[in-house]
């Protein structure tokens, strides 16, 4: 297969310390993740629905030995007014009442209601567009995990970007160390967090416990940071980190990549808890996929044996098979304590600061 070689078009990302370019192999994650142990550059995009799809990367480059380059062309985005949204604000609160409803009667005791919002961008290619974007997502909202990912169509894939600006980590790798970073509870920045903030990040990093000790070396489970208050641009998050150790058979064994994404995928802080129930629930409640948005977006470097995949929030994607439209998510973690009208809010809060940018409104940090 031929890839152009300009990596603005086609075969290109761009993650926090490393690019990489022209795409040699695709894979099924969910189907062919033994395959990670046999070496090379991974670039990974996961969607909340379970589409897993991983491309080794033929050039990789580290540090400042590549600069990302220029974009060839400014950002030219939706206008404002063209965005919509897949549940309305009385939607949106109807939903969280059932979801309330379903943890009075003892069926969940959190979920992450999300909706989609999305406007018309037609391209005629993929990857100026991205490039533009990510340059200026990075002035207006840098992000510790932002991203930009590039692959041309194929006969498995449609030709797709995604750019993002996530703050979240959703798995860390260092040999033998895994870590994973939830993120919740969020206030507008001079605000306190609510003790209903404090409760969802309980629970989740209590899920997230769970999930890593499947591939865990038993007792080597810690939580070195738990609700930490970091800030972000336009908002303040409370954040808390799990670690463990990988127990040998895991250690970049084959098994290790189908095992840690089994149990974690998909990330506990975009899902609920129990996870099975939440997923459920959002199935029932939710009227359009969520996609790359709360799925997992990253990469994984078998030979060094190092990996790092955010939460795919504060994400943008697009497609040919998305209709040429731009489409972004927006969500909130559901409790008891929960007010309706002010998680609608919070969803408000999340996406102002970055649809703003997408549609030229915002323009300085």
């Amino acid at each position: 297969m031929q890839w152009e070689d300009d990596p603005r078009r086609s075969g290109s990302a761009a993650f926090r310390g490393v690019r990489a370019s022209r795409p040699v192999e695709h894979i099924d994650l969910a189907r062919d993740g033994a395959r990670i142990a046999e070496g090379g550059f991974w670039v990974v995009v996961a969607t909340f629905e379970g589409r897993l799809d991983a491309w080794r990367m033929a050039d990789v480059a580290r540090d400042d030995a590549a600069p990302e380059p220029a974009p060839g062309r400014g950002w030219d985005g939706p206008l404002p007014e063209t965005w919509r949204t897949s549940l309305d604000r009385d939607a949106y609160v109807a939903g969280v009442d059932a979801i309330r409803d379903d943890i009075r009667d003892g069926e969940v005791y959190q979920v992450n209601l999300c909706r989609m919002l999305e406007a018309p961008l037609p391209a005629p290619e993929p990857g100026p567009d991205a490039v533009a974007l990510a340059h200026r997502l990075a002035t207006g909202n840098p992000a510790r995990f932002a991203s930009r990912i590039v692959i041309p169509r194929t006969a498995a894939w449609p030709g797709a970007w995604v750019v993002s600006a996530s703050p979240e980590l959703y798995l860390r790798v260092d040999g033998a160390r895994i870590a994973s970073s939830p993120i919740k509870g969020t206030c507008a920045p001079g605000e306190a967090m609510l003790p209903k903030d404090e409760a969802e990040n309980v629970m989740i990093t209590d899920l997230i416990r769970n999930d890593v000790s499947h591939v865990a070396l038993p007792g080597s489970v810690t939580v070195p940071e738990f609700l930490g208050l970091h800030a972000h641009p336009g908002l303040v998050h409370l954040q808390s980190t799990v670690e463990a150790r990988l127990a040998p058979a895991y250690h970049w064994t084959p098994a290790l990549w189908p095992a840690l994404l089994d149990g974690t995928f998909p990330p506990g802080s975009v899902s609920g808890a129990p996870k099975s129930s939440a997923l459920r629930i959002i199935a029932r409640e939710e009227t359009a996929p969520r996609g790359a948005y709360c799925g997992g977006i990253g990469w994984i470097d078998a030979d060094s044996r190092t990996a790092e995949l955010a939460v795919g929030i504060r994400t943008f994607t697009w497609s040919p098979d998305q209709g040429g439209r731009l489409r972004f998510g927006t969500g909130a973690g559901i409790t008891w304590g929960s007010d309706p009208y002010g998680e609608w809010e919070e969803t408000e809060l999340k996406a102002r600061r970055l649809i703003g940018l997408a549609s030229g409104t915002t323009m300085t940090p």
